[in-house]
């Protein structure tokens, strides 16, 4: 097999041979290959676990392949019925959530949200990076449902899934309508994001913040710039993220670094620097969140480990499953965060350490739901009485 020559040595221990080449294996007729996936972050594009079929491509001789077009992004429109999703999981602080997007151009090859477009009919890898859907009637919907009588307030988080400002957000300004209705509500929202373009709503966010409705998280995987080029092609990179903490901060809006997420022998060496830059930007919160690998998060990340840092996949994937009980994923309820064993304790006494040593808090003061002032009502059925 070609792909085994590019391999080193080194990665070639007698116990994880097998490992290595059943991976390949099983990747190898589904690679996208060459200028067809050009700034993407998956090389695959499996069929989604619904599928009852699966397709391959190959080279038939013809040379077919090298003629098809390269993936370029495709936005739909997607027509929800609710705005605001509801969680119970007890695991993570609010229990409701808005999405502006489906899919995410983005591209970070860890990102857990990929399965979700099996729920498309489309695949988790570069489909879920070049064919997304917009939400625009969400800003109208939201809007309804907080006119509703029975809605109690508590904080929404965006950007839990999908991200808000990814690239398209520009053209489509679904998140800033979002932050227009949450805004004249007096309604408590929370963002994460890995893009530079939330400075664009400074005005909105820095007008909530003053009356203690808004925070902002930057996710911050990596200061090098090699290493979040190839995992998160279409990001910011981590220069503007920081410098999007500084004019978040600098305009009164309480930030946090979202050090996320944390990768075994690829960028926890860099936990400490994460935590130091983005405070030296001025964040005063911090949080972190160890590598998640769903469903067929699992094989993508795989397949890019061998492409990009094929000497590390042994051992990056070793100590992965070393902190998910032998698996590469383990989505038990308070083990799904931050892992177990030895070296996920690890990681969190320095993150710890690092943030206690900065006088970063892990949790910062909660958001104001006293404040809420219901909508007219865009849609909603008036009472007779």
């Amino acid at each position: 097999m070609n792909e085994l020559s590019h391999l080193r040595q080194d990665a070639f221990a007698p116990a994880h041979t097998a490992d290595i080449a059943d991976a390949l294996v099983k990747t190898s007729g589904l690679r996208i290959e060459g200028d067809r996936r050009r700034g993407r972050g998956a090389g695959l594009n499996p069929s989604g676990r619904f599928e009852t079929e699966r397709r391959e491509a190959f080279d038939d001789g013809w040379q077919t392949i090298e003629e098809l077009e390269p993936f370029r992004t495709e936005v739909q429109v997607e027509k929800p019925r609710t705005a605001i999703t509801r969680n119970d999981s007890p695991d993570i602080p609010f229990d409701r959530s808005i999405n502006p997007y489906r899919g995410c151009e983005h591209g970070c090859i860890y990102c857990f949200a990929r399965p979700s477009h099996s729920f498309m009919g489309l695949s988790p890898g570069l489909d879920f990076e070049s064919k997304l859907f917009a939400k625009p009637d969400v800003p109208k919907l939201l809007e309804r449902e907080l006119s509703r009588a029975d809605y109690k307030v508590r904080a929404i988080a965006i950007g839990t899934n999908t991200d808000p400002y990814q690239p398209i957000e520009r053209e489509w300004r679904v998140m800033r309508q979002i932050l227009e209705v949450l805004q004249k509500a007096n309604h408590p929202v929370t963002i994460v994001t890995k893009s530079s373009l939330v400075t664009r709503d400074i005005d909105i966010l820095s007008d909530m913040a003053s009356k203690g409705l808004a925070k902002v998280a930057i996710s911050l995987t990596t200061l090098d710039r090699k290493l979040a080029r190839s995992m998160e092609p279409r990001a910011s990179t981590p220069a503007k993220r920081l410098e999007a903490i500084k004019a978040l901060s600098d305009a009164g809006i309480p930030t946090a670094v979202f050090t996320s997420p944390i990768i075994p022998a690829l960028n926890d060496h860099e936990i400490e620097r994460l935590l130091e830059a983005g405070h030296a930007a001025g964040a005063t919160e911090a949080s972190y969140v160890l590598l998640r690998l769903p469903l067929e998060v699992a094989p993508l990340f795989r397949d890019w480990l061998l492409q990009h840092y094929p000497n590390r996949y042994r051992h990056v994937m070793s100590l992965v499953r070393s902190m998910r009980d032998g698996k590469d994923y383990d989505a038990e309820f308070g083990k799904r965060m931050k892992g177990t064993g030895p070296y996920a304790w690890q990681i969190g006494r320095r993150f710890e350490m690092a943030t206690k040593r900065l006088g970063m808090t892990r949790r910062g003061m909660p958001l104001r739901d006293d404040l809420f002032v219901r909508p007219n009502g865009a849609g909603i059925q008036l009472s007779l009485l």
